[in-house]
């Protein structure tokens, strides 16, 4: 098991951990928690070995294979499939002994180091790393692309496609999910939830945490302590230890309220229903989730708009895209004050495209974009947050934007956001992300916009702020669109789903928890969108959807042939593969006068080895193609 007993732990000056003593036991999967700073990341650190404790010890099992995120982003001119496979490092070691093997003809040890290949389920490998790069969202063909092709996101992905290819007995992941949309969000969660190693969990995304960990680790007060359940169990028992030393629950009233009146308005209207109930769900948790974080540092606002207009935003048939690629088409949408807006969809499907659109950073390729005289939008995106000057202040980025204004109250404002004391003085450069996203966030809100285009707000905030920015949100009078991959953000925050899919924008017909079925269903068989909108088709239209079917199924028609031939090619070498195996499995074999027969035997091996390897990674590409079709 992982140990620390009597551990105190130091990072310069600052006293994180004192007297801690825990046990981890094996196949556990825990999240840790705790405020920026309390030490969860150097507790990582102390148990890769890149430091040693202050007082105490840390103790991990001597044959314990440990895996964990690479920080630096790769640079790499191989395929990135090759880069991912070098997570197995073991895997990696028998294919260089096999091939220095090779030349010697020595058939009793190269057969030693094929059944090794053989136990360490060496030869699906390449297939198993395909698999992770398309469930963390690489397309298809991208597997052999170089790994300096992508950029700097893509290439966190890849990192923690070569941590999870480690056939590892402890796994740590710090933040997993920043540089991932929902879909891969998803993915991740049924890939934890089958890991069967130790998993050590850093996360700010509550449903994430909940979805996978079955222990909390909460660090607080120089301390860890270990909590039963899921985070939900875990904010539960806090709030009700909490409770006894906060004595208000104001501030959540009118969330509550919020939440309560669309549960009341549209529970028994069948468009909605469902969406209510979701909400409903949310607000069971909402007291509970009050009293976790009364203590939170973060206590903010949205300004009202100076002035709401209605509509605020209005496309009519619009088409986008960049260049002659076209994603969008014919979108029809209209958005009022009070409208709460998310997205969903597939990776690349076009939701940061639309988001976009409506920003104005790209122009309609198609069809009419209008927008009020008085419309104001705050955008906030991660090119945002590397706009703000590096040599600049928080007080001095707000004093921009109100020159007139007095500095306390500018420090108020800032103060809601977490910037206290010396912090408002500070040149930005050397904030953390957390810290970056949070200043952005403040000159985004303290502009007053009517509409507010919200492109992953979350990423890099800690789980305190992103319930502050729920419960702000919440109050805001002007209309919103967001994308997120933080499905609690998304429950408690939007009133409407709309599905972003094979180039339209739809009506999502379900609750938010109905979406991973909803991906579920396009992976299984692709069946085509479901839209709220068909039964109101004219006749041309239906009669131009049977013609894009017909011409979608000659398409797929050979696709599918390739996928059959293929699973009939991959059941004949299994076959093959068994009687190799049989056969190699007899002692005598090994005799000297059997020699040849044992390298005839070795060589068949090694050829079916690769046909195998070679038909199973041509299987999963037309698979992906057949997706991708399907999709479109």
């Amino acid at each position: 098991m992982l140990q620390f007993t009597h551990l105190a732990l130091r990072r310069g000056v600052r006293l994180l951990l004192e007297d801690t003593s825990l046990q981890i036991h094996p196949g556990h999967k825990v999240g840790l928690t705790g405020a920026n700073g309390s030490g969860k990341s150097s507790l990582f650190s102390l148990i890769l070995g890149e430091f040693g404790p202050d007082s105490g010890s840390v103790s991990v099992p001597s044959d314990w294979v440990i895996a964990h995120v690479a920080q630096q982003t790769p640079h790499d001119v191989r395929p990135a499939i090759e880069y991912v496979l070098d997570g197995d490092a073991e895997l990696r070691e028998v294919e260089r002994l096999i091939a220095a093997t090779d030349g010697e003809k020595d058939g009793e040890k190269l057969a030693l180091l094929h059944g090794r290949l053989e136990n360490i389920d060496g030869y699906s490998a390449r297939a198993r790393a395909g698999r992770l790069l398309h469930g963390l969202g690489f397309g298809v063909g991208e597997e052999l692309r170089a790994v300096n092709e992508f950029s700097g996101g893509w290439r966190v992905r890849l990192n923690l496609a070569r941590a999870l290819m480690c056939r590892s007995s402890l796994l740590l992941l710090d933040e997993p999910t920043n540089h991932l949309d929902l879909d891969a969000v998803i993915w991740l969660e049924g890939w934890l939830r089958e890991y069967q190693g130790t998993l050590l969990l850093i996360s700010h995304d509550r449903d994430f945490l909940d979805s996978v960990v079955e222990h909390v680790v909460h660090i607080e007060h120089g301390n860890a302590l270990l909590y039963k359940g899921n985070y939900t169990a875990f904010e539960r028992v806090r709030a009700e230890r909490l409770a006894l030393q906060q004595s208000q629950y104001e501030k959540q009233q009118r969330e509550i309220a919020h939440m309560r009146s669309f549960v009341d308005r549209f529970r028994a209207k069948a468009s909605k229903a469902r969406q209510a109930q979701s909400r409903l769900k949310a607000l069971e948790r909402m007291d509970m989730i009050a009293a976790a974080h009364v203590d939170s540092p973060f206590h903010f606002k949205l300004l009202p708009p100076e002035k709401n207009p209605k509509p605020l935003l209005t496309l009519e048939q619009v088409a986008a895209g960049y260049g002659a690629t076209r994603v969008l088409q014919g979108v029809r949408l209209t958005l009022r004050p009070g409208d709460r807006v998310g997205l969903l969809g597939k990776n690349g499907a076009g939701k940061s495209t639309l988001i976009k659109l409506m920003a104005g950073m790209i122009k309609a390729q198609g069809g009419e974009v209008v927008a009020a005289r008085d419309l104001k939008i705050g955008y906030f995106a991660q090119h945002q947050i590397e706009q703000l000057r590096p040599d600049s202040s928080p007080l001095e980025h707000l004093q921009l934007l109100n020159p007139k204004a007095r500095e306390s109250e500018l420090r108020n404002w800032l103060g809601g956001f977490g910037f206290t004391g010396d912090t408002v003085f500070m040149n930005t450069a050397p904030f953390s992300g957390g810290e970056k996203s949070r200043l952005a966030l403040a000159l985004l809100a303290y502009q007053r916009p009517n509409l507010l285009l919200l492109d992953e707000p979350t990423n890099h905030l800690d789980l305190e702020m992103r319930q502050a920015l729920a419960t702000a949100l919440q109050d805001f009078d002007g209309a919103m669109v967001i994308v997120s991959h933080d499905r609690h953000l998304l429950r408690v925050a939007t009133d409407t789903l709309l599905l972003v899919h094979s180039g339209r924008v739809e009506d999502f017909d379900g609750s938010l928890d109905d979406y991973p079925e909803w991906l579920a269903q396009q992976q299984r068989d692709g069946n085509s969108k479901a839209s709220n909108n068909s039964a109101q088709q004219s006749a041309a239209e239906r009669k131009a959807q049977k013609q894009r079917d017909a011409e979608k199924r000659q398409l797929l028609s050979p696709l599918r042939n390739r996928m059959q031939k293929y699973e009939r090619q991959l059941e004949d070498l299994q076959v093959q593969k068994e009687r190799i195996e049989k056969a190699l499995s007899d002692s005598a074999l090994y005799e000297r006068q059997n020699k040849a027969t044992l390298d005839s035997l070795l060589h068949e091996q090694a050829t079916n080895s690769q046909a195998l390897e070679d038909t199973e990674l041509n299987w999963l590409r037309v698979c992906d193609e057949l997706e991708q079709l399907q999709n479109q």
